[in-house]
């Protein structure tokens, strides 16, 4: 930008900021140059005391700058001075984008708890394989002891008529007939149709 260069001895006087922003109400690009030079430093000083990232601040002054800009119309002298209205523009972006960070994060947060939930169907899952476990062992108890022992040797350890019959001692033909009662006891039990 440029800037006002001093020969003598005297500064030169700084500009009216209100009055400049009247002038940049009305579309003037070189009284909005005069605005940025006068407010840039203390808009971006404000900002990064809110923020402390430098790269955010310096896009979150960018963002009140380009809101000067574009409602220097809404400006009133009557409610305040011209860079109050400046810095008042500034600490609101300010303050959204911290807000909005922070409701980012609890987003993310929340979603990474759900991550970590199992799904429904897993749940109902384990569920119901609990509740017919249940059911098949109360069905278990309503069988005769002979039942019991034969369904259990040849279903749930996997051996063969002729091993279970070994095993408890019993003929073969016995066997069969205990387990074909047994199993049919346990459908009926279960609910399960044939």
């Amino acid at each position: 930008m440029n800037e006002a260069v001093q020969i003598s001895g005297v500064p030169a006087p700084e500009p009216d900021l209100q009055e400049l922003l009247v002038r940049v109400a009305r579309g003037d690009q070189e009284a909005f140059a005069q605005v940025y030079d006068a407010v840039s430093g203390p808009v971006l000083g404000l900002v990064r005391s809110i923020l402390r990232d430098p790269a955010q601040s310096e896009e979150v002054a960018q963002e009140v700058l380009v809101e000067v800009w574009r409602t220097a119309p809404r400006f009133q002298a009557s409610r305040g001075s011209a860079m109050n209205w400046v810095l008042t523009l500034a600490h609101h972006r300010a303050v959204d984008r911290v807000r909005s960070a922070e409701a980012a994060a609890a987003r993310e947060h929340r979603a990474a708890l759900l991550d970590r939930t199992p799904a429904f169907d897993e749940v109902s899952e384990q569920v119901e394989t609990r509740l017919e476990r249940e059911q098949v062992r109360r069905c278990l108890r309503t069988l005769s002891e002979l039942q019991r022992q034969s369904v259990t040797l040849a279903y749930y350890r996997g051996l063969t008529y002729r091993e279970v019959a070994e095993l408890l001692t019993v003929p073969l033909g016995t066997i069969k007939t205990r387990l074909r009662d047994g199993l049919i006891r346990l459908r009926d039990c279960l609910g399960v149709s044939a």
